[in-house]
């Protein structure tokens, strides 16, 4: 069977989604076990894989839905641990005395607050996180989670200190050290260590147009969707400050990158951006002529709200002082940088501790894990929800309303979740080297995508490696997986078309971070810590404009850098 075929049979499960959940509003719940079946339907009867093997991995996509539900609890306790705990009125009251503005705001929280976490978490962690924020400020629950996921994009590729790098392009190991022995045209490195040090260069300046693009747009685009005027120009009055936002993000981020590797860029580039946006909106530097807001909320569109949705009157009341009802935030970053880096040790022993789950169904390549004290869900978010009664002084009754309410909320992810990541854990599998799991060897479901958008492509690749790392993540809804997955393949083409090795991988790892905002899971996600479940193609219809407008702006950015300037330096 000719890749082209295999590449139409794997495209069914990814356009049933789509189809379902954007064309038919169909919720995820009931969109991810439809086009779950299509998956397992396919893999039987085309690719010959046995049923019992595609049942081991679908319990094995459970398995790591289950990881990804603790992530989603854990940000839903701490949300509703400070709604009891008036934690949260009172962040909202202290911001009152930056900014009312919720143009400022979504620039404070969904881009420079959530571009900290994703630098020391990553792993759907900054949405978690922001959208639930942003919602007790007054926002309407579909534009809080459309803005941090459309924003939680030029972070990722250096997310969770540099995973998605450090780890995404651990398998082009050999294939770097066989290029630098045999000295292959176009090598500039002379180690793995120095070619991921280029990668992260060179995606920090395919990054860079859109991070001064990115916020004016998406502020436009919030003001267009979600203002009483659905007017662009709105959002675009805000273009000083956007401007000023993103070179306050950008110049630590482009600098750690350049000298110091692919670990710090977002960490340190949020954490500068935002001590320097907050200082410069409390003095009124770049802020916008006049103030905008969302309207009453009485005069919300029906489908903007969830069933969280902040009560806002537009006054609130300090119920005690801002460094404690920040504290459980503070704890939060701090807990997740010092369990984040290797050098201090405690990475390590968390992540050491976990539930196996070997030899799934009895095959030997199935296997999964909970590594349960590692997940953000449980250190730190749920162990700050238990502090956070003891520091905020919750009442026994409030604290256990939170809880009870917080699992009430699970129960639309779940579905659709271990449904979503059981398609994944059958692409994935699907090309096994086993001839008794793969009889006629074929290439998995995601690289016969791959191979067949790249035989069209041609010498034009440039302009569209980013949307295979883009694929990646919306299949597989991580950065590093999709890195995993496609990064030998995108040296492949390289190779073949005489392109760049370094550009080419760089796109993929740009492209895998531009795809969070239309990953699945990470939807589900946000979805369910905003009390929006069954929501998820109104946002994928949003995103994908962004998204798409992303990747065509990095792909010229390729292409330039292919075809004009690194072929003159080199």
């Amino acid at each position: 069977m000719t890749v082209g075929i295999l590449a139409l049979v794997a495209l069914v499960p990814i356009a049933l989604a789509l189809i379902l959940m954007v064309g038919m509003r169909w919720p995820a719940t009931k969109a991810m076990p439809v086009a779950w079946l299509s998956c397992a339907i396919g893999a039987i009867a085309v690719w010959n894989l046995p049923a019992a093997y595609v049942a081991a991995l679908t319990l094995q996509g459970f398995v790591t839905a289950t990881g990804i539900l603790i992530i989603v609890f854990g940000a839903i306790i701490i949300l509703y641990t400070l709604k009891y705990s008036g934690g949260m009125e009172t962040i909202q009251y202290g911001f009152q005395g930056i900014t009312r503005d919720p143009r400022i705001q979504v620039l404070i929280i969904g881009y420079m607050f959530a571009a900290f976490i994703e630098g020391a978490a990553g792993f759907g962690t900054p949405a978690a996180l922001a959208a639930p924020l942003l919602l007790s400020l007054g926002f309407p629950p579909l534009a809080a989670v459309v803005m941090c996921l459309v924003f939680n994009s030029f972070p990722v590729t250096f997310g969770a200190v540099g995973t998605p790098v450090i780890i995404g392009f651990k398998y082009l190991t050999g294939l770097v050290e066989t290029a630098v022995a045999t000295g292959a045209p176009g090598v500039n490195f002379s180690s793995m260590e120095m070619f991921d040090k280029l990668v992260s260069q060179w995606a920090t300046l395919m990054h860079l147009p859109m991070i001064y693009i990115l916020p004016i747009f998406m502020l436009g685009f919030m003001t267009r969707y979600f203002g009483k005027n659905r007017c662009w120009s709105e959002g675009f009055g805000a273009w000083k400050f956007c401007l000023f936002s993103s070179t306050a993000f950008s110049v630590p981020y482009l600098l750690t990158a350049w000298l110091v590797g692919p670990e710090f860029p977002s960490l340190i580039g949020g954490l500068v951006g935002l001590g320097i946006i907050i200082v410069g909106a409390k003095n009124g530097f770049c802020m916008p002529s006049t103030s905008w807001s969302f309207g009453p909320m009485s005069e919300w569109d029906a489908e903007w709200t969830g069933s969280v949705s902040a009560e806002n009157g537009g006054e609130f009341k300090a119920h005690m002082s801002q460094f404690r009802a920040w504290t459980p935030y503070v704890l939060i970053g701090l807990i997740l940088v010092v369990t984040r880096i290797p050098e201090l040790g405690l990475k390590g022993m968390l992540a050491g501790v976990s539930i196996p789950f070997t030899n799934i169904l009895g095959f030997e390549s199935v296997n999964a894990s909970i590594k349960y004290l590692y997940l953000p869900g449980t250190i730190p978010f749920a162990l700050v929800a238990i502090l956070t009664i003891f520091i905020h002084r919750i009442p026994g009754d409030k604290a256990a309303l939170a809880w009870k309410e917080a699992i009430a909320k699970m129960k639309s992810p779940t579905i659709a979740l271990f449904f979503a990541v059981s398609i994944v854990s059958i692409f994935k599998g699907s090309g096994i080297v086993d001839a008794a799991l793969n009889p006629n060897n074929y290439l998995s479901m995601p690289l016969a995508l791959a191979e067949t958008v790249s035989g069209l492509a041609g010498q034009t690749w440039p302009m569209f490696a980013s949307f295979v790392g883009g694929l990646g993540s919306f299949i597989t809804g991580s950065n590093t997986v999709s890195d995993l997955l496609f990064a030998e393949f995108q040296w492949g083409v390289a190779s073949t078309l005489n392109l760049p090795h370094q550009i080419i991988v760089a796109a993929q790892g740009v492209g895998g971070a531009m795809g969070n905002m239309i990953c699945i899971h990470n939807i589900v996600a946000g979805c369910a810590v905003v009390g929006l479940s069954g929501m998820e193609g109104a946002i994928l219809r949003r995103t994908v404009w962004p998204f798409l407008l992303y990747g065509l702006v990095v792909g010229v950015v390729a292409c330039l850098m292919s075809f004009v300037f690194l072929p003159h330096l080199f």
